[in-house]
């Protein structure tokens, strides 16, 4: 992969009105590119707007949810008349949840993984005739490093960014004939609401995301990538340890978790060997 000068190039960010999306676009707009940030709230898009304006700079918003196709046309039509085209296409947008796999629904499975898997993929495929169109062009992923390895409590969130993992592999090769990098960044925890704005909170053991990066040093790392080149990012040190774990103690993983997982279903597992 190349590197590229950012100043200019026309961006569009998703799930751009909160946490790490909206650091991506604030960033991006002081590094000079043109932005068009997309959210599902327009009153944050707004905030957002005139946030950027004070600080000098321009941004252009669209509405869209990106699960639903009459968002994803709403993006398309948004570029093409506010930016002129496209350069980099930056997939922000995502939802979670947490809870065990016995305990949860078919419905918050599809729930994720229409907005994960497939406003994802289906964003990229509206906006890729823009993107071959594009001045060194970009597709660029934030996925998570629960897609490189999962954890128990996150089993929905997990199944939805592996899908994303594979999908990128894929494409990275199959977009080379477009002349266009794929590049794949993969946060660990990071100080936002995102945990505030899960479909579901009922896993035994929580994450204090307010110990991770900021949404700003996760916004600078991605812009970094994309200007060098970089084909895959992972943040954060307990995040690389834990890949690093995955990857050369995968046994060692699962017999940690496996005994967390016992731990906190003691009582539940105490009751079953009596009954």
């Amino acid at each position: 992969m190349a590197s590229r000068e950012l100043s200019g190039l026309r961006v569009l960010v998703t799930g751009a009105s909160q946490g790490i999306g909206r650091g991506i676009a604030v960033e991006a707009a002081k590094r000079g590119m043109r932005v068009l940030a997309s959210a599902r709230g327009m009153d944050l898009l707004t905030q957002l707007a005139d946030e950027v304006k004070k600080n000098g700079q321009s941004l252009e918003v669209v509405q869209a949810d990106v699960a639903k196709p009459e968002g994803r046309e709403a993006m398309l039509h948004a570029a093409k008349e506010k930016l002129g085209g496209l350069d980099v296409l930056i997939n922000n947008a995502g939802i979670g949840a947490t809870g065990h796999f016995a305990e949860s629904t078919p419905d918050v499975l599809r729930s994720i993984i229409e907005t994960n898997f497939f406003g994802t993929v289906e964003t990229t495929r509206v906006l890729l005739p823009l993107l071959r169109e594009g001045k060194t062009p970009a597709l660029v992923n934030v996925s998570s490093i629960l897609g490189r390895r999962a954890i128990p409590g996150r089993s929905l969130y997990c199944a939805s960014k592996f899908a994303i993992e594979g999908w990128t592999q894929a494409i990275r090769a199959e977009f080379a004939r477009f002349d266009i990098d794929v590049i794949t960044v993969n946060p660990g925890l990071t100080a936002t609401n995102f945990s505030t704005n899960m479909l579901e909170r009922n896993a035994k053991q929580s994450l204090d995301h307010m110990r991770g990066m900021t949404s700003e040093q996760v916004a600078e790392a991605t812009l970094n990538a994309l200007a060098r080149g970089k084909k895959t990012v992972s943040l954060t040190f307990q995040g690389k340890a834990l890949l690093f774990a995955a990857r050369f103690m995968p046994g060692l993983v699962d017999r940690i978790t496996k005994k967390k997982v016992r731990q906190l279903f003691a009582d539940e597992i105490a009751a079953r060997k009596k009954a």
